[in-house]
């Protein structure tokens, strides 16, 4: 069965524990991906967020209302077969990481950047086990292949289900530090977009806001919130 059916013909979605996690099922019968895979995910969580965008259907399935869905099938048809080239990809990002480049001028925008990124970049070396260097202006530079090496490692550690989540959390950030600290609970991922746009905001401090650019980045946000949501859902609590 296809979870693209267009009309709805179930009268209740329920999660079901199965050999290595959670299905959802329709009357009895599993969902599966597009790609026919079984959907079944880490945590009893999810698949109870998944069951809530099934049941939530009316007459016809909505796709655009189930992003719980949707980004489980994304892990299971798309991430889980090329796990190592996502799991790259995204750890590119610290080579050219948007903490460390910081602006040479004006010196207010300088300062800001100072102060709000560079705790960051302390948290990532006491909590990732690795110290990014800073830049000036947009030239790249690259890192410390060993610090890059750590950082590889940690994305190749996480689940298919937390990489496709971290795959938000990083491209719409720009950012791999701020990617992982999405991840911890103490960070509130309100304040992480924020601070991934703090060059956007100032330039806006200063010239006024643009509608179609706030627009997108209010849809933007509420991506990488979404994202940081699932992330939480899809992690097994040890």
């Amino acid at each position: 069965m296809s979870e693209w059916t267009p009309k709805r013909f179930w009268k209740a979605a329920d999660v079901v524990e199965v050999s290595g996690g959670f299905a959802v099922t329709l009357d009895g019968r599993n969902v599966k991906t597009p790609a026919k895979t079984a959907l079944v995910v880490p945590t009893r969580e999810l698949a109870q967020a998944i069951a809530e965008e099934w049941q939530a259907q009316e007459d016809k399935v909505d796709p655009a209302t189930m992003p719980f869905t949707r980004m489980s099938n994304s892990a299971l048809d798309k991430v889980a077969t090329q796990f190592a080239e996502v799991a790259e990809m995204l750890a590119a990002y610290g080579d050219a990481d948007l903490l460390c480049y910081r602006a040479e001028s004006p010196a207010t925008l300088v300062e800001r950047q100072n102060e709000r990124w560079n705790p960051f970049l302390d948290w990532a070396t006491q909590n990732l086990g690795v110290r990014l260097e800073t830049r000036s202006g947009l030239m790249h530079a690259a890192q410390d292949p060993a610090a890059l090496a750590v950082l590889t490692t940690k994305v190749h550690q996480l689940t298919p289900f937390q990489l496709a989540a971290f795959h938000d959390l990083v491209s719409l950030t720009g950012s791999l530090i701020l990617g992982f600290a999405a991840t911890y609970p103490e960070f509130d991922i309100e304040t992480l977009w924020d601070l991934s746009r703090l060059d956007e905001n100032w330039q806006e401090e200063q010239w006024g806001p643009d509608d179609e650019a706030t627009a997108l980045a209010n849809r933007k946000k509420g991506d990488l919130v979404f994202a940081a949501r699932f992330y939480q859902l899809a992690t097994k609590v040890a």
